[in-house]
């Protein structure tokens, strides 16, 4: 029986798409193991949004290769989609197979440790691509690459998936895929294809079988999940289906991961304001503050309409967590430009940033403009964006000392310790004094702060 250890790297949808091939090498037999070294094969789930990341997925294979020489190793993922010949070199590396044909992973495993037969051939796969005799032979270089045009890919495959602080608490389930937008600085369309939607009804079905396993809080991601159903025949919008899943299921509390500003409108915001089950939590993409490098990004909104929408949402939701991605250093952002994006971060109520350095992509519009931002300072810009971050995480943390939160506890705690971590709809870490067990509601009253956490305790109301 074959055995497997999937390594994965990357955001929630690459997470989703190794919780799917998971799900599918379940079904087929095969056995995962809990160790790298004690597998026979070794899948690679690989991000390419930034340098850094292509660099921490050549690094994770030379390592893993160097502990276990054996293995065979199979590549896959977004950098594999993007750039297969540089991973086909490197130590171990048996097959790159990208998004375009990571369905079909599971069919490659079946044959990685047996000897080749002429029947071998089939619809995916070339007998030259299935072809070494069995893992302990060594795997020739470079690999064989396994890549097509990505943009013929229709197909969703979705798991729900766990793991993280929240200790398998609060399950993530990926309804969207792809990206239809053309943002300057942004690979992923090119590695994952057209935006294309889990349907309703299969969406509601996974929520139900999650709420059934008695799982409390779930959390919707997508690449840009405002976009969803737009493919779909019939069309369905978004908001439709936020309706739906609140009307034909019992999910108690529902997190959406993050959505484009111009997708949150009035009414999307009005609903959330109608309902305790989803999540005082709006995370929305803001890149930058200055209309002049919105429009170099191509970005569809300006900074005027991007405040609009966080004033609104401060209207009808006080206390909501309001969060953004923001990129320093972006190719021919002046002083002025970080300037203003420092002064309209200020002005508005968010409540924590995620700053990312710009990193030049092959094949974006960004990788060829001119006046290219010197490393030192993208890197001081991103230090002075994420202590403005930090800065308002604070303030935010403060006010709601005092309030009521309505929290998730994260994980079990053993009875001798003091605290028991949690996570409030309004998206703030608290631990909260006692042990209580993990997935459990408590009503908590924060009482002070202490590091990046609320502390308080638990009340009657």
């Amino acid at each position: 029986m074959r055995t497997y250890y999937i390594e994965q790297f990357g955001c929630r949808a690459t997470q989703a798409d190794g919780a799917a091939l998971e799900r599918q090498l379940l079904e087929r037999g095969c056995t995962p193991v809990s160790e790298a070294r004690a597998a026979d094969v070794l899948v690679v789930n690989t991000c390419t949004v930034t340098a850094s990341a292509d660099a921490q997925a050549r690094e994770a294979i030379r390592k893993l290769h160097a502990a276990n020489p054996d293995v065979c190793v199979i590549v896959t993922g977004c950098y594999a989609q993007r750039a297969p010949e540089e991973l086909s070199v490197l130590p171990g590396v048996a097959w790159v197979v990208g998004n375009s044909h990571k369905p079909q992973i599971p069919e490659l495993l079946e044959t990685v440790c047996r000897r080749p037969e002429p029947s071998l051939s089939n619809a995916f796969f070339p007998l030259s691509a299935i072809a070494p005799a069995s893992v302990a032979a060594k795997p020739r270089h470079p690999a064989e690459i396994l890549v097509g045009d990505i943009f013929e890919q229709s197909s969703l495959p979705t798991t729900p998936i766990f793991g993280g602080e929240g200790n398998h608490t609060r399950p993530t389930l990926k309804i969207q895929d792809g990206c239809n937008s053309r943002c300057a600085f942004c690979v992923i369309p090119f590695v994952r294809g057209k935006s294309r939607s889990l349907p309703p009804d299969s969406v509601i079905r996974e929520l139900q079988k999650l709420s059934a396993a008695h799982y409390r809080e779930i959390v919707l991601s997508g690449i840009n999940l405002g976009t969803y159903g737009r493919d779909l025949s019939p069309r369905v919008e978004f908001e439709d289906l936020l309706c739906r899943i609140l009307d034909e299921t019992t999910v108690e509390h529902l997190r959406v991961s993050s959505i484009e500003p111009m997708d949150v409108t009035q009414d999307l915001i009005g609903l959330f304001a109608s309902t305790e089950r989803l999540a005082q939590h709006f995370h929305m993409p803001l890149q930058s503050g200055s209309d002049r490098i919105l429009a170099a990004m191509h970005r569809w909104y300006r900074a005027e309409h991007y405040a609009r929408r966080g004033e609104l949402i401060r209207e009808r939701l006080p206390h909501a967590a309001i969060g953004a991605d923001v990129i320093a250093g972006f190719p021919g952002e002046t002083e002025e430009d970080h300037t203003a994006t420092l002064a309209f971060i200020e002005a508005l109520p968010f409540t924590y940033l995620h700053v990312f350095s710009y990193s030049q992509r092959p094949g974006t519009k960004a990788d060829s403009l001119p006046n290219q931002v010197p490393g030192a300072i993208i890197k001081r810009r991103a230090r002075e964006l994420r202590a403005l971050g930090e800065r308002k995480t604070a303030a935010f943390r403060q006010a709601q000392i005092g309030r009521i939160l309505r929290v998730l506890t994260l994980r079990q705690v053993e009875s001798d310790q003091t605290a028991t971590p949690a996570l409030s709809t309004n998206f703030l870490r608290i631990h909260v004094a006692g042990a209580f067990p993990s997935n459990q509601w408590l009503d908590v009253r924060p009482l002070g702060s202490e590091g990046t956490s609320l502390t308080g305790r638990a009340v009657e109301v």
